[in-house]
């Protein structure tokens, strides 16, 4: 709860800085929109007016015009073709510098009509100016002073700050709703996953959910795995142990005959055998489950490994009454040379194993297109339906009676699955009760 309390927190101070740029940005760019029309709207009335004055010149005198065209906020120039200024209304025309450079008479004198904004230092306003060519040649000049963008900007700040801080807090209202709204279902879920489907979440959570099942359904079921072999190791380890005290303790209290401490004795090193090799193998699956485990690959020729494993396992074939046979090619792979040695022991000695007298073993090595394939077929006792999918697991037997005669520990397949899974590898078992058992190892 306490992660999810600070999840609130980030999510909630992300929407407010997102809020805050977002109002910021719309106020500025706001701001300059309305400056823009701001622009516009003078730079219109300066026009109406020119063409208003241009009007007045085709009826009155110039003289006349000369009382007629002051207009409050408005200043009025009429220049000469050469840029003489010969009227002004707010200034002395005499002493004006010429005209004729500025850009909106330059306009005007060459094509009719001309504006500009000039801001000035000393005032820190800007002027906006436009000219209109008149009849008789001349130009004439409206212009008009206006606060500059910065101008615009401090008088509208009260207001728009007073905006900002309305919408912000409405923002960080909102905020705290959507993030609750947000995380309304995952605490939900975090406080039912045993039962996290009853919960109803947003369609765009739904993956994010799934996975958290999935993801809980699979501890559970390494959790419940992890259980099941701890007590398995607890009952396989407890059998040969009793065995090898209850020997032992006769022996040391004097109650074997002389004939049966050979007897006794010999039962406490197979029991001990068996320990060994069942600790063994448990230490082995524990290294494979490791995914930090470094594993260094070579090319291997999987027929001279196949052979090598024949050649090895005779004498228990034969101890068996099982005959071995190999076949194939030459076929070389890309895999952990102890590892695949490995894998190629545990699947025939399950072959010789779970034999019947009389029986053979066919360890087959072929090359399909790119593929490798092994093939370990038996004419043993077979697997029916019901037990094929779980051979593979620890400790899984088939037939308890007979693995504990033979001597096996349950878990050579499980070893057999993990190095197929750290060769990218794929397994595969056919398998009919009483005719025999055929398993493949493919290697891409």
């Amino acid at each position: 709860m306490r992660q999810m309390g600070s999840l609130k927190r980030k999510i909630n101070m992300q929407f407010m800085v997102v809020a805050g740029l977002a109002i910021l940005s719309t106020l500025v760019l706001s701001v300059a929109v309305f400056y823009n029309f701001f622009q516009q709207e003078v730079m219109n009335n300066l026009k109406m007016d020119a063409y208003m004055i241009k009007n007045m010149a085709e009826k009155y005198s110039w003289e006349e015009l000369m009382e007629q065209f002051r207009i409050d906020n408005f200043r009025e120039t009429i220049i000469k073709p050469d840029g003489t200024v010969v009227f002004d209304s707010e200034a002395d025309f005499g002493d004006m510098e010429n005209h004729r450079k500025r850009p909106e008479i330059r306009s005007a004198f060459s094509d009719g009509e001309g504006s500009d904004i000039r801001r000035s230092e000393t005032r820190n306003k800007n002027t906006f100016y436009y000219a209109v060519r008149l009849k008789d040649g001349n130009v004439l000049r409206v212009a008009s002073e206006a606060g500059s963008s910065l101008q615009v900007y401090q008088s509208v700040l009260p207001g728009v700050l007073m905006m900002a801080a309305i919408l912000f807090l409405l923002c960080v209202f909102l905020a705290h709703f959507l993030t609750r709204s947000i995380v309304r279902p995952i605490e939900q879920v975090a406080a039912n996953l045993d039962h996290s489907d009853l919960v109803s979440v947003y369609k765009e959570l739904l993956p994010f959910i799934n996975t958290i099942r999935k993801q809980h359904e699979d501890i559970l079921e390494h959790a419940k795995m992890r259980q099941e072999f701890t007590a398995n190791v607890s009952h396989e380890l407890k059998t040969p142990l009793t065995s090898i005290s209850g020997y032992s303790e006769l022996i040391e209290n004097g109650m074997a005959l002389d004939e049966d401490v050979i007897r006794f004795a010999g039962e406490i090193h197979r029991s001990s055998q068996r320990l060994l090799t069942l600790i063994n193998d448990i230490i082995r699956l524990s290294e494979l489950d490791d995914d930090m485990l470094d594993i260094s690959f070579e090319d291997i020729d999987l027929y001279v490994l196949a052979e090598d494993c024949v050649e090895m396992l005779s004498v228990s074939a034969e101890n068996h009454k099982v005959t071995m046979e190999l076949t194939g090619e030459p076929c070389v792979i890309r895999g952990n040379r102890g590892m695949i040695e490995e894998l190629l022991y545990n699947l025939c000695d399950n072959a010789i194993r779970y034999n019947k007298e009389g029986g053979s073993v066919t360890v087959d090595v072929t090359l399909s297109g790119e593929q490798a394939i092994l093939t370990v077929k038996d004419t043993g006792i077979g697997i029916s339906q019901k037990h094929q999918e779980r051979v593979f697991e620890r400790f899984y037997r088939v037939d308890k009676s007979r693995s504990k005669k033979t001597g096996g520990t349950g878990l050579g397949l499980a070893i057999v699955k993990h190095i197929v899974a750290r060769h990218g590898a794929r397994l595969m078992l056919e398998s009919r009760e009483g005719m025999g058992t055929e398993i493949k190892v493919i290697f891409s």
